[in-house]
């Protein structure tokens, strides 16, 4: 009896040794318990079958004038400033006068110039009246001979008559006819002489009025230096700072910056866009530019080859008008049509996760009570959405929010 008992109370030891082994290994097989999200903290999205607008967003933008709508006013002489009218930020007309000058040569060479235009002209009109002098004399003399000519022209038809009929001796016929021979080739030649002289004329009269002109010339640009020690803006706009401002009693230089005016409403979007999205740029593309007061149509005119603290300028025209109080300076956000891909799955774009790769996401379950852990491939990726290559279908809800936390864990409950 106590053998069977002894062995009776080994078996039930080692059945219960192999029990205690078996669930020992079978609690060590167990997956952890799913952890438990708020549903009210998670950012999910269904995926569409479709088609969507590739596009690039520039969160930090500016309006800034266009090239055409600057007008910088230079100084056309050395001078001083002697009167400031006009301070920056002042709307301006294109005549109002934004400062005067003072610039004593300038106005000793205006006169200068006047004089030497009235000498220019008096030289000429002496130098005229001594051609034509000259030229009548020649004329005259010119009229004489050719009277001469006229004259024993008709003496040596007479003489040859009267010689053929045997009247006068045939020397006299001969000396008659040699008389009007020279003259002939005297009015051949004062005719010569003549058309020199005034060619001649031409050219000294010409040669004067050049000197006129050059007076005229010289005379014309002080004019304008003279007007310009009154600085009027030149076009409608706003009177901008210059970087270095200039004060009464202020020395500038032929050539230096007296004022830059901008014209109102000629604006453009400068955006800054990430140096990786913006190699996909091309000028012309559309664009929309949020002004915060309505947003205006615009394309692309110009992207800045420069890297600036990883992005790049991208200038935008406006094709729009601007809504009320959009000035120079106000901040504007901007979105530009790369792309538009037609009948494609895609999704909203996932907080992490960049184009063209395999991305870790949690898919619902059809009742959104779980989700499971899905590798989806992705390509192009827009401003909010992504384009979904494999791993989803249509209808599929994933979580787009930031899940790294749960990266230990490939299930979850959602309440």
């Amino acid at each position: 009896m106590k053998k069977q008992k002894r062995r009776r109370l080994y078996i039930w030891a080692g059945i219960g040794v192999v029990v205690l082994t078996v669930a020992v290994v079978l609690v060590s097989r167990l997956k952890p318990a799913a952890p438990t999200v708020d549903a009210s903290t998670i950012w999910p999205d269904t995926v569409k079958h479709g088609d969507f607008t590739r596009q690039v967003r520039g969160s930090t933008g500016t309006l800034v004038p266009r090239e055409d709508s600057i007008e910088l006013i230079p100084a056309l002489t050395d001078a001083t400033v002697v009167h400031i009218r006009v301070l920056p930020g002042t709307i301006v007309k294109p005549d109002t006068i934004l400062m005067d000058l003072a610039a004593p040569e300038v106005e000793q060479k205006l006169l200068d110039a006047k004089l030497a235009v009235k000498g220019a002209e008096a030289e000429y009109k002496s130098l005229q009246a001594t051609l034509q002098s000259a030229l009548m004399d020649k004329k005259t003399a010119a009229a004489q001979i050719n009277a001469d000519y006229t004259q024993d022209q008709l003496q040596a038809k007479t003489d040859k008559a009267l010689c053929d009929l045997g009247v006068t001796a045939g020397i006299a016929c001969a000396k008659s006819q040699g008389m009007a021979d020279q003259l002939a080739a005297q009015r051949q030649l004062s005719q010569q002489q003549l058309d020199v002289n005034e060619k001649a004329i031409e050219v000294q009269l010409a040669s004067s009025q050049a000197k006129i002109d050059q007076a005229k010339t010289l005379l014309a640009l002080y004019e304008r230096q003279t007007a310009a020690l009154e600085v009027r803006a030149g076009i409608g706009g706003e009177v901008d700072p210059l970087p270095v401002p200039l004060g009464v009693g202020s020395h500038v230089t032929a050539g230096q910056s007296l004022a830059e005016v901008v014209q109102l409403g000629k604006l453009k979007a400068a955006l800054q866009i990430a140096e990786t999205q913006a190699r996909d740029i091309s000028i012309g593309l559309p664009a929309s530019i949020d002004t915060h007061n309505g947003a205006v149509p615009g394309h692309v005119t110009r992207i800045d080859p420069a890297v600036l603290n990883g992005t790049r300028t991208v200038d935008v025209q406006l094709d729009g008008d601007l809504p009320a109080g959009a000035v120079k300076g106000l901040s504007v956000d901007g979105t530009i049509d790369l792309e538009h891909l037609k009948d494609v799955l895609y999704v909203g774009r996932p907080a992490l996760g960049n184009e063209n790769s395999t991305l870790s996401l949690f898919k619902e379950s059809p009742d959104h009570k779980t989700a499971e852990r899905v590798q989806v491939k992705v390509g192009r990726a827009s401003v909010n959405a992504i384009q979904v290559l494999d791993g989803l279908k249509e209808g599929d809800t994933v979580i787009l929010s930031d899940m790294s936390r749960y990266d230990n864990v490939d299930r979850i409950r959602l309440e």
